[in-house]
């Protein structure tokens, strides 16, 4: 087995101190520009390969990031990673990923195990079932920078990047309203969850500026899957009055929706309009491609991971910053009418 390079190796090579290696390899101003031009040039040469456990005792800085979402096999999940590893791996952060499947139970254990490991901050996006907050005080009395993306708690010391939900939702069911459909109904997932209490709130916005009284009877709640969205589509149509379109809070919502609506022979979108939210990719390469409100995944991923970096290059300046991203919706034959 070939020995690992270690900056005595270097020394012996240069002649030199291993002292004057180690202070070289981590750009000591003691050490003149040649030497550690000849040091860099003889680590390079020799394979060697500073030990990041030992940098992180010496620098009281891991270099990683805890990131802790509730599944990474959505996409918008997955694309916030790649945000926040666009960002954060060129500054020499690598990024520790964790699934809390919605429990809270598990996303306590996770944000402890971070702590444990001692990462220089964490990234969340809070399950559904999240109640507590000693978790999260937790982390702020360890002063490791905390911030929350899409679902947040509103916690003093904390920050935020999330999307303007009511913006989306107002705008998604406008677009409904400017086609020409008059019973808008709205498909919500889970109402404890701040981003759906302000898609329902932008949804009502639309309907009150068109003069439209809210029917509570067009707001069902679903889980975001399609059989879901297919049930709650079903539900709708039984109605003595149904709707002539929905407004869905998840895009596998409006594509359950929309195959029950086919199933019972409706024309989309000449007799029913559909909009989702999310913009997942598949929304666009359907047989029927779908309305949907853009999260901009990427985009809040690079800015969480932004204010991650302002944060441990304050000095101990305590920064509290809530940046909220602009939606797009992107129009297609599910809801375009005229």
């Amino acid at each position: 087995m070939k020995k690992k390079t270690t900056i005595y190796d270097i020394a012996k090579e240069l002649n030199i101190t291993a002292a004057t290696v180690s202070r070289a390899l981590n750009d000591n101003p003691r050490i003149s520009a040649e030497t550690k031009k000849l040091v860099l040039e003889a680590a390079t040469r020799l394979n060697y390969k500073q030990n990041r456990v030992a940098q992180a005792l010496k620098s009281g800085k891991s270099k990683n990031v805890g990131v802790v979402l509730p599944y990474i096999n959505r996409n918008f999940f997955s694309s916030v990673i790649r945000g926040i590893e666009e960002e954060l791996n060129p500054k020499g952060y690598y990024v520790i990923i964790s699934q809390t499947h919605e429990k809270e139970n598990k996303e306590i254990d996770i944000v402890q195990n971070l702590l444990d490991a001692q990462v220089d901050g964490i990234i969340i996006s809070v399950s559904r079932q999240t109640n507590s907050n000693k978790h999260f005080d937790q982390v702020l009395a360890k002063n490791v920078p905390l911030i929350f993306f899409d679902r947040k708690k509103e916690i003093p010391g904390t920050s935020s990047v999330t999307l303007d939900d009511f913006n989306g939702a107002y705008r998604a069911t406008k677009h409904l309203l400017e086609q020409g459909c008059r019973k808008v109904a709205h498909m919500t997932i889970d109402l404890s969850l701040l981003i759906y209490q302000n898609r329902l709130g932008g949804y009502k916005k639309a309907l009150s500026e068109y003069g439209i009284e809210f029917n509570p009877e067009y707001v069902i709640a679903l889980q975001s899957e399609i059989t879901a969205g297919k049930d709650a589509a079903k539900k709708l149509m039984e109605l003595p009055e149904p709707p002539d379109a929905i407004f869905s809070a998840t895009d596998l919502g409006a594509l359950g929706a929309i195959q029950h609506l086919k199933e019972v022979g409706m024309n989309i979108p000449e007799d029913f309009c559909v909009v989702g939210f999310s913009n997942e990719p598949f929304t666009q390469f359907m047989e029927l491609p779908i309305s949907s409100v853009d999260q901009n995944p990427v985009l809040m991923g690079k800015t969480a991971a932004k204010v991650f970096l302002e944060q441990i290059d304050s000095e101990g300046v305590k920064i509290e910053k809530n940046v909220v991203l602009n939606p797009t919706l992107e129009i297609r034959t599910s809801s375009q009418k005229k």
